[in-house]
């Protein structure tokens, strides 16, 4: 049996028509004609509910008895809105690792689609649109899209995926008892967000346009984590990675790209992806300065961590002897290999962080270098910390081995999800 490739959806979200019926049942008459007998596509309709009587002005049935001869019988999405029906054909298409979709629309529902697909897709999905239900003599004629309407359609979205319920338990997050109580901080784990693939389920908090997870549904999952930590979405900044070493001093111009970040600003929510990689965490509680950054094995050998620490102290006035880092949750050396040649340059970090070396994969310690080239840079041995599970004596949190806790690349594969490390400055009015 083939593997289907490509799903076609068939718009008929066709609203206040006072001939809406007559419409409807145009322009499905319309594309079934356009339509080869016994096509074997998978279909889905899109189709809304008659709010005024809750329920469908157009049935099911008829829409059935329409598509007859087709070889695959439509799948009807009829719901509330365009976007809970789009977000249930998503899901319906990842479950299938369908990536390729067709549109049957008109000009003014290509316009409306395009937005919700902006919203709710990525561009690891394609999309094509076919212009088939314009000149149907409908008493609307083909309106144009207004300025109102997609805010209006944004809303709408945001509305429907905060009334969805969380998956997989509720947030949880990690803290340090190393980091003063005037900061705020945490470490997450991957429960209590909305991302229903697999990989990237639930809290994901990173939007990669290769990835699956929609940027409506990542920023839902950052206001949930600010709802439970204590910040609001516009106080949050997400470090913009490229695996080297720029750091962005906050208050001044910022790079296109950069894996660290520092600011003495108080209420300022600033923020590390990890899945494998460290999100690493900086305080001075002399200073009352801050910092983060994200450290794979590439921006480990560049030197992030010491150039975050760098930027503290040329910048801000801090001391290396006060500044306290947490490493968060990232790949341990029992499962994180690199090329023998890579591998040196953490051997020649110290011996300690490879294993194998005369393997041409041996096994490396990101973590550990981190310290030592800390330690080596002024940092005191005592205010460096490996996060753990507060009263949980087992050794340190591996991304990799701990599918319930954390998400991997290592593991998981390219459409994987991403955790993170925030910190804060409390406002004095919150001490």
């Amino acid at each position: 049996m083939a593997t289907v490739t490509v799903v076609t959806v068939v718009d008929l979200t066709h609203l206040n028509c006072s001939e809406y019926d007559i419409c409807l049942e145009k322009r499905m008459r319309k594309w079934c004609a356009n339509t080869e007998s016994g096509s074997q596509d998978t279909i889905f309709i899109t189709v809304l509910h008659d709010n005024s009587t809750g329920t469908d002005r157009f049935p099911r049935n008829s829409i059935l008895e329409t598509c007859v001869g087709l070889h695959n019988s439509p799948q009807v999405l009829c719901k509330s809105s365009l976007c809970a029906s789009l977000y249930s054909f998503k899901q319906a298409i990842d479950k299938k690792e369908i990536a390729d979709i067709k549109i049957i629309t008109s000009t003014h529902g290509r316009v409306m689609f395009q937005v919700y697909q902006e919203l709710l897709f990525t561009s690891a999905y394609t999309f094509e649109y076919i212009i088939v239900f314009d000149n149907l003599s409908c008493p609307l004629g083909d309106p144009t899209i207004t300025c109102t309407q997609i805010p209006e359609v944004k809303r709408e979205v945001k509305t429907f995926l905060q009334h969805l319920p969380p998956i997989n338990g509720d947030i949880t997050t990690i803290r340090s008892p190393l980091i003063s109580d005037c900061f705020a901080h945490g470490f997450t784990t991957r429960t209590g967000g909305i991302s229903y693939i697999n990989t990237l389920s639930s809290l994901n908090l990173f939007c990669n346009p290769r990835r699956k997870d929609s940027r409506a549904v990542v920023s839902e999952n950052i206001r949930r984590l600010g709802q439970q930590a204590g910040f609001q979405p516009h106080q949050f900044n997400l470090i913009k990675c490229n695996h080297a070493n720029a750091v962005w001093v906050m208050g001044k111009p910022a790079p296109d790209s950069y894996d660290g970040m520092v600011t003495n600003q108080a209420g300022v929510v600033i923020a590390a992806p990890g899945a494998d990689c460290m999100p690493l965490l900086f305080t001075d509680p002399v200073a009352k300065v801050i910092g983060v950054a994200h450290a794979g094995w590439k921006g480990t050998l560049m030197g992030i961590a010491m150039a975050t620490v760098n930027a503290m102290v040329s910048e801000f006035g801090s001391r290396p002897v006060n500044i306290v880092c947490v490493i968060g949750p990232s790949v341990g050396p029992c499962c994180f290999t690199l090329e023998q040649h890579s591998a040196t340059e953490f051997y020649a970090i110290h011996p300690d962080c490879v294993k194998h070396m005369e393997s041409p994969t041996p096994y490396v310690d990101i973590r550990l270098a981190t310290r030592v080239l800390l330690e080596r840079g002024g940092l005191k041995p005592e205010h460096i910390e490996n996060i753990r599970i507060p009263n949980e004596s087992s050794s340190t949190l591996c991304t990799s081995c701990q599918p319930e806790l954390f998400f991997s690349h290592v593991r998981d594969g390219v459409n994987f999800g991403t955790q993170i490390g925030y910190v804060w400055i409390k406002e004095e009015s919150n001490k």
